[in-house]
């Protein structure tokens, strides 16, 4: 193993190359340096040019960050990912067929290293059926340009299955804490461990470079063998930043390394407002043991909820990363959590999560349809992707998709338990025709799925008629507030409710006895008859 300069590794790349990147959304084991270094060179030399990037989430701080460094004219050709929302000048450039850009389930692309690890054709899934990912409805391209088929659509043993292609890497960019003198890397300071190993074992049956981004070095033999996440034998070169954060907003947390777990009082309160309604009342959905996802969005208030209830360990909360227990960190540094019980490496979650093993899924939703299709990766000018949304969505046993009803400058206010709405959004959410479909909703009613739309003046159920308004907010009116608001003519239940009080309460709800009087309702069939 030898160690090298950011300089030295960023002229290792060359025109037309491939590069593998590790890492989760905001920084999380980003290797941030390498990616700047490459930049660098280009606006120094005008080289490498025509790069593709292909890395399972997104990458980026919503600004300037991430693979958004690359995004310079002639730098980029192709961009494989799981979501595009990190990075707004990458999804500039997709917009306007700059580059050739996909984006395909995280999860898919996830498992997808492991499979081109070992060498087989690919990867067989059903998630992403009848939506924009299957190639009957696009195959997961966001510009014209994107020609490349990367999903196929296959029948196996009376099955439809996408296969998704294995793609071949050049350079790998991995991040850890520590390499010693032999290479071997640990990830103790890391918030996830991703899928290094996968990628690093990819890159080295492509015949690829692996290069791998640390902290600080250490000795020969110094480091505990259990605490290496990607051997030496896999690593051809080092890079060293003694200034490497934790995330881009977030220089060192011990509660996101694992390192300890933080009162719940330091797990923030969401202040009172159409986020903590909505997320209070999809937390009325939990039951004691419930294992979650809480997607991107207002859904990750849910744990935030959970804390100052005092229920958090009542439940399970996990996110795609592979981050098990604890509260799942929101905003910029979403994908890393506080208090967890375990980490995972981020392939064997979505191999959970694809199994059905989610009790609920919490997710968010920006455009829904009557038949309770919902569009989240693409809407105006914005290419979104879809993240684990797909695995998510797909797979959990119940899904509620959460949201505000409108957006666009909505203004609310609550007076005495009273819903006013002072300004109403400019772009309705439930709309007749999707933009993008990222969940198909006549699919998921096939497979019986039970799904729940949750906003903060009305609640919907999908059933046999579409949509249906089940539940309405106190001082909402039915007509002006909510049908005029909907393309499209939902049912309306005979048995509409009004919305339970104590979410409309800036006061905490008490609900954790509530909670805690439901049955578990995800014990195994023989547990349940011993009780």
């Amino acid at each position: 193993m030898q160690v090298i300069s950011f300089e030295r590794a960023a002229d290792l790349i060359h025109d037309g190359d491939t590069i593998l990147i590790g890492g989760s959304g905001g920084g999380h084991a980003v290797p941030e340096a390498l990616i700047a270094a490459v930049e660098s060179r280009f606006l120094q030399t005008g080289s490498p040019q025509q790069l593709t990037t292909l890395h399972p989430v997104g990458l980026g701080d919503m600004d300037t960050q991430g693979v958004g460094r690359l995004a310079h004219p002639g730098l980029l050709k192709r961009v494989i990912c799981g979501a595009l929302v990190n990075t707004p000048a990458i999804q500039k450039m997709a917009f306007d067929d700059a580059i050739e850009a996909y984006t395909l389930p995280q999860g898919a692309l996830s498992q997808l290293m492991r499979e081109m690890a070992a060498g087989r054709p690919g990867l067989i899934s059903h998630v992403g059926l009848h939506t924009f990912v299957d190639p009957r409805h696009g195959g997961g391209r966001q510009s014209r340009s994107a020609q490349h088929d990367l999903v196929e659509l296959v029948t196996l043993a009376g099955q439809e299955w996408l296969f998704f292609k294995p793609i071949h890497v050049d350079v790998a960019f991995l991040r850890g804490t520590t390499a010693d003198e032999d290479g071997n890397i640990s990830m103790e300071k890391e918030a996830v461990f991703g899928e290094m190993l996968s990628m690093a074992q990819a890159t080295r049956r492509a015949g690829g470079i692996v290069i791998a981004q640390v902290q600080r070095l250490a000795q020969r033999h110094s480091l505990p063998p259990k605490n290496v996440k990607i051997p030496g034998m896999l690593v051809d070169l080092v890079v060293v930043d003694p200034d490497q954060r934790q995330s881009y907003t977030t220089d060192f947390s011990p509660s996101f390394a694992g390192e300890l777990r933080v009162p719940l009082d330091e797990i923030p309160s969401l202040p009172f407002g159409a986020r903590k309604i909505i997320a209070r009342r999809a937390a009325m959905e939990l039951f004691p043991g419930a294992i979650c996802n809480l997607g991107a969005g207002v859904s990750t208030g849910i744990a935030n909820i959970a804390a100052e209830e005092g229920f958090l360990d009542q439940i399970v909360l996990s996110n795609e990363q592979g981050l098990i227990g604890g509260a799942p960190a929101s905003g910029v540094d979403a994908g890393a959590a506080m208090n967890y019980d375990a980490m995972i490496d981020q392939p064997y979650q979505f191999d959970f999560y694809d199994g059905g093993g989610l009790d609920l899924a919490f997710l968010s939703f920006a455009q829904v349809d009557a038949e309770g299709s919902v569009n989240v990766s693409r809407f105006g000018k914005r290419i979104i992707g879809v993240g684990g949304f797909q695995h998510i969505a797909q797979n959990a046993k119940p899904v509620l998709f959460s949201g505000t009803f409108t957006a666009g400058g909505l203004k609310m206010s609550w007076r005495d338990g009273q819903t006013a709405i002072e300004q109403e959004g400019r772009f309705p959410k439930f709309v007749q025709q999707l933009e993008q479909v990222s969940y198909n909703g006549v699919y998921a009613a096939s497979l019986r799925q039970n799904v729940l739309f949750v906003t903060e003046r009305a609640v919907f159920r999908r059933t046999e008629e579409g949509l249906t308004l089940v539940e309405i907010a106190p001082g909402v009116d039915l007509e002006g507030d909510v049908l005029a608001h909907v393309g499209f003519s939902p049912s309306i239940s005979p048995d509409l409710k009004t919305m339970d009080d104590r979410l409309f309460d800036p006061q905490p709800m008490d609900y954790a006895p509530d909670l805690l009087a439901k049955p578990r309702l995800n014990l195994p069939a023989r547990l349940k008859q011993t009780r």
